[in-house]
C-alpha cells in the first residue's frame, strides 16, 4: 500500500507499506468472550469493538482507534516499509499504519492488542491532542 504519512506537526512523506489488513487479523482473532473483554451485552462476541487500543512492548506508549478505522481497508499490521523489512526506528516487528490518521495514531512497535467498547487510553490524547486525530 502506498499511502501519504502525515505528521501532525505539518510535514508528510510518501511511504509504500507492506503488511496485513488489521480487519482480517480482527475477523481471524475476534475477542474471545465478554467476561475478559468490555463488551455492551446487546454485542455478539464476532463483531468487531467500538474500539481498538495498542501499546508498545514496555507500555509507555499507547493509542486506540476506533472500529471504523479498524475495519477499514487500508489500515495494516505492517512489517515492512518501502519493500524492505521494518527497523526498530520504523517500529520493527509489527506496526500499526492508516491513511485516515496522522503519525501520532499510527503505533510504532505493537506489544499489546485489546479490544473494548469504551475509549481506550490514549497518549497523545492524554498531552492534549484531538483523540481521534484524523485527516
Amino acid at each position: 500500500m502506498v499511502t501519504e504519512f502525515k505528521c501532525i506537526e505539518g510535514w508528510s512523506e510518501i511511504v509504500h507499506w507492506g503488511g496485513a489488513r488489521l480487519r482480517d487479523f480482527l475477523a481471524a482473532f475476534p475477542p474471545l468472550n465478554r467476561s475478559h473483554n468490555q463488551f455492551d451485552s446487546r454485542e455478539q462476541a464476532s463483531s468487531i469493538p467500538k474500539y481498538v487500543g495498542f501499546e508498545t512492548p514496555d507500555g509507555q506508549y499507547y493509542v486506540g482507534i476506533e472500529r471504523e478505522v479498524a475495519s477499514h481497508l487500508q489500515t495494516l499490521l505492517a512489517y515492512e516499509i518501502n519493500g524492505q523489512p521494518l527497523t526498530p526506528d520504523h517500529g520493527a516487528p509489527l506496526r500499526l499504519v492508516t491513511p485516515l490518521k496522522y503519525g501520532i495514531k499510527q503505533l510504532k512497535q505493537i506489544g499489546r492488542m485489546t479490544y473494548t467498547n469504551t475509549q481506550p487510553h490514549d497518549y497523545w490524547h492524554e498531552q492534549g491532542y484531538d483523540y481521534y486525530a484524523g485527516l
